[in-house]
This record gives C-alpha cells, structure tokens and sequence, in this order.
C-alpha cells in the first residue's frame, strides 16, 4: 500500500477539483457507502483504442488501471425533495477507468455500471449517458456485521451472469496521501459520458470529503464483469484492494466538453 510516484501536475489537479467550488449548480444529493476497490493493471493501449475522441488515458507510472467497485447507493434525492423509499436507495456495481479529459482534466471513464433500481437506470442514461444496466443484486451482512456479500447478475444474451464480492475492513489507512497509487484511483471528482446521437463528450462534478480509506480482506470477487465489457478475464487476483465505509456526495449538473 502506499506506493508513490508523485506527478506534481496531475496530483495538483486532482487536489484542485477537490478543493475548489464546482461552477456548475448543484442538483442531487448522495451517499455512497461500503466501496470496494479492486484494481488490475492493464495496458494502456488497450484502453485508449476505445476512449471517444477526446479523452486521453490516464496513468500512474506509466500504468492503466481497470476497477471494479461494488458499493451501496442511499438517500439520492434532488436539491429539493426528500429521499423516496424504494428510488433512493439501490446498489451498483462498475467497470471504470482513469482518464485524461481535453484540457487535462483527470477523471473517471465508465464501461457498464448495474444497478437494482430500474427507474435509477433509466433516469440516469436519459439524463447523464452513463452505461447503466439493470441487473438483479442483493446484499448481506454476516459474522457480527464484518462482512458485506455482495450479490449482482445480469442477463446478457439469454444468460444470467452471476457476480459475487465477499469483502470487509481491515487495518485503517486514512485518507489517500497526494502522489500515491490509492489518491490516483480513488480520489476523483469528475466523471466523462459520451452522447453517441449528438457525438458529445460530457463531465459532471461531485463533492465529497476525502475517503477514510481502510485496507481490505476479501474472500469471493468475480473478475467476469471484464469480460461482460469485452475484456480479456484477468488471470491474477488484483493487483490493489482497499475499501471505504463512504461518504456523503454532492452532485453538480453536467456540462459538455468543448474538444
């Protein structure tokens, strides 16, 4: 853990957009709770030959990463309104990685995200154009609450893929230190989306507190959502784990990105 390689000009970036106030308003609050982070390295060539025109691939010594993050979602409701029992809380699961947008900023590029929550997917890939897909999941706490199983299966061609991720926190790391490889995958505040009809590129902000990060046991996770994006399976455990209780999430409206 903590392994560091400081690129001065792309820490400070992502230390700004954590810093400084978003421009665009705010529309939606959120928590997102029990992440896990697992992480394989993969070559960036095999990122960028899919990347929209745009976005450049983002590295950490000359490293791509891929990673798959199960979470809970809770209390999402708009600026205005109350959270709504049965639309506000649901859980996701995705396949991301880390990009570079037109003007350098650094952010998130997401291949599918599969939530529960039918009404969520729609709303968000009307809204936003993220790759929501709905899937059956569900979730348990067991051994006095330690640890999460995370269930999630997706039909895909008249097949129901089965995923499970079996995780809970280990020894506190705290908040990922600037310059090292936990900063660069978790410390984020921008996600790109791309509107295939209009062929536009997309950001949206958020704000949270930096995550109190914890290292992680992990006894069952299903690397076959690679595959479901197209991916080759990895054939190694991850190469970096780490988990987060969560935080509290403030979510800005989007704008398009001028190439």
């Amino acid at each position: 853990m903590g392994e560091k390689y400081i690129d001065l000009q792309a820490t400070a970036a992502q230390l700004e957009l954590r810093n400084s106030p978003p421009s665009r308003p705010l529309v939606m609050y959120q928590r997102w709770e029990e992440l896990l982070f697992l992480h394989w390295e993969v070559d960036p060539q095999l990122i960028a030959k899919d990347l929209p025109s745009g976005l450049k691939v983002d590295t950490f010594d000359g490293r791509a990463y891929l990673g798959i993050v199960p979470f809970f979602m809770k209390g999402i409701r708009p600026r205005f309104l109350p959270a709504v029992p049965g639309i506000s809380y649901f859980l996701e699961l995705n396949l991301r990685t880390y990009v570079l947008g037109p003007d350098g900023t650094p952010g998130v590029w997401f291949y599918s995200l599969d939530a529960n929550s039918w009404l969520g997917v729609e709303v968000a890939k009307t809204f936003i154009s993220l790759p929501y897909v709905h899937a059956h999941q569900k979730s348990s706490f067991f051994q006095s609450e330690d640890w999460i199983d995370f269930h999630s299966t997706r039909k895909q061609q008249d097949q129901a893929i089965p995923l499970r991720y079996t995780y809970r926190a280990w020894d506190e790391i705290g908040p990922a230190e600037p310059g090292t490889l936990e900063f660069f995958l978790v410390e984020r505040y921008i996600l790109f989306s791309y509107r295939k009809g209009s062929q536009s590129l997309y950001k949206g902000r958020v704000n949270h507190v930096p995550y109190q990060l914890y290292q992680t046991q992990v006894e069952n996770y299903s690397p076959e959502l690679f595959e479901l994006n197209g991916f080759s399976l990895p054939l190694r455990k991850p190469d970096h784990m780490v988990m987060s209780h969560g935080v509290k999430v403030k979510v800005h409206a989007i704008e398009r990105v001028k190439a």
